[in-house]
């Protein structure tokens, strides 16, 4: 259910583009996040930070694409999104000395120290090239091309990427 909340305002982003234009697609996914950070805090009594920062990040370029009709801003969203979360895992991981996804999935899953280390930094890897990706379908291919490539594209890349870290992470675990 997570994961379909999650994807929530990208599935509205989607269909609002396919019946309209990139800018109520754009007004749209900015009023599903800010929805999603309410219902977060009504229900749940606590807003997970990641959705926070993605709801100011999605307002401020979504907002911007608006004002200035320009749909380049909200094709930087993804991108900024996942360099951010990559810059952090690496930060934390090399400056801080802590593993930010052993510290998201460390109660459901006991891994090695070393196995927590490589799928941080593959991690990281992964959302920085996910990034670069973002902006060369953006810009290289049609505006349709990348709406689709981002609900369809990045999500499969994603469930693909969670599967193999599971495997990796359940072989592991048997050695």
């Amino acid at each position: 259910m997570k994961f379909l909340f999650d994807l929530f305002p990208v599935i509205l982003f989607f269909i609002a583009y396919k019946f309209s234009n990139i800018y109520t697609a754009t007004l749209v996914v900015i009023g599903a996040t800010i929805f999603q950070v309410i219902y977060s805090k009504l229900v749940h009594k606590r807003v997970d930070k990641l959705l926070i920062f993605n709801a100011v990040l999605i307002s401020i370029l979504g907002g911007t694409t608006l004002w200035l009709h320009d749909a380049n801003f909200i094709k930087w969203k993804p991108s900024i999104l996942y360099w951010l979360l990559s810059g952090a895992l690496l930060f934390f991981q090399f400056f801080k000395k802590k593993n930010l996804v052993k510290n998201l999935m460390g109660k459901q899953i006991q891994l090695t120290e070393k196995s927590w280390d490589q799928i941080s930094i593959t991690s990281a890897v992964f959302f920085g090239v996910l990034g670069a990706l973002n902006l060369y379908i953006a810009f290289n291919f049609s505006e349709s091309t990348w709406v689709n490539f981002k609900l369809f594209g990045i999500t499969g890349l994603i469930m693909c990427y969670a599967v193999l870290i599971g495997i990796l992470a359940s072989r592991a675990n048997h050695k």
